[in-house]
């Protein structure tokens, strides 16, 4: 197929390899040179603008940009893709957005002829690169049906969530809950490690027992228990805590858009803001154990 992609970052960059991967051809745009760069050298075609992607021909374009205000800009700006776009273009957006806006914008683009769908994504930089990613799709069945083939050349599972926007409110709920787990299963590190245990005798208790859960199986936070996990390697790399904060702003913010308390969620919002405020944005969530262990 012939494809438009915009937003070629650590997540949108890997994902548009796969593509060409899989013998589309791909129109790119980003305010990246260098990244351009690297996708016309893979064989895709560079594109001048989102307006220039929309009139390019293109039967199916994709998003993956950092926030709200840069997928209104892209999708409703003078020279933005509604503005250029054929009806019938099929629009994926992948950005991990709020719900609010995801559905403002599908509704503008059924206004414009397209049908559109938000399919956010979890996975990671490493998924992105394997594609092995998980796409939370909103949107109608018919919609969903015509886009899997498209990402699956991304990604793994993909899930159809329901209408519009409940792709991002898979998104943002799960990722909530991973920063809630992440700081349970620091907390909890930290205590036995404090009191004398060994690290990998506490993990591999509370990993057959009923604290079980991701964030201390597979990702688990101390140093030394888990093989390859970003705290093996000093916490780079994987999801960065800027990125968690993100997220956790936005289930705040869609929390009080339907009046739904987030207690925890809040909370796991301020000691990730914290956190970053004492200059570790960079470094994966997990490190976020490091507020327990008294390390800067």
């Amino acid at each position: 197929m012939h494809i438009g992609f915009l937003g070629l970052g650590n997540m949108g960059g890997p994902m548009a390899h796969n593509l060409l991967k899989a013998g589309h051809q791909l129109y790119v745009f980003d305010v990246s040179a260098t990244a351009v760069a690297g996708l016309t050298a893979a064989g895709a075609q560079e594109a001048t603008s989102a307006g220039a992607i929309a009139k390019a021909g293109v039967e199916v374009i994709i998003t993956m940009l950092p926030a709200a205000t840069h997928v209104r800009e892209v999708y409703l700006g003078d020279d933005g893709l509604l503005a250029n776009v054929q009806p019938g273009v099929l629009l994926i957006d992948s950005s991990t957005i709020d719900p609010m806006s995801a559905r403002e914008v599908a509704a503008a683009a059924a206004k414009n002829g397209n049908p559109m769908i938000d399919a956010p994504v979890s996975g990671g930089t490493v998924g992105a690169a394997a594609g092995t990613l998980t796409f939370m799709v909103g949107g109608s069945e018919a919609d969903f049906q015509k886009a899997q083939p498209i990402l699956a050349a991304m990604g793994k599972n993909i899930v159809h969530c329901g209408d519009c926007g409940n792709g991002q409110v898979a998104k943002v709920a799960n990722n909530m809950l991973l920063g809630i787990s992440m700081i349970g299963a620091a907390e909890a590190m930290s205590l036995g490690v404090a009191l004398g245990m060994d690290a990998k005798v506490l993990a591999g208790v509370i990993n057959s027992s009923s604290g079980r859960c991701w964030s201390s199986e597979i990702y688990n936070p101390f140093p030394g228990v888990v093989e390859n996990s970003p705290a093996a390697r000093g916490y780079s790399g994987g999801f960065g805590t800027d990125l968690m904060l993100k997220d956790l702003g936005l289930a705040s913010e869609a929390a009080k858009q339907v009046r739904q308390p987030v207690i925890l969620g809040a909370l796991a919002q301020q000691l990730y803001q914290a956190f970053s405020m004492q200059g570790n944005g960079t470094l994966d969530f997990s490190a976020i154990i490091k507020l327990y262990r008294q390390e800067n």
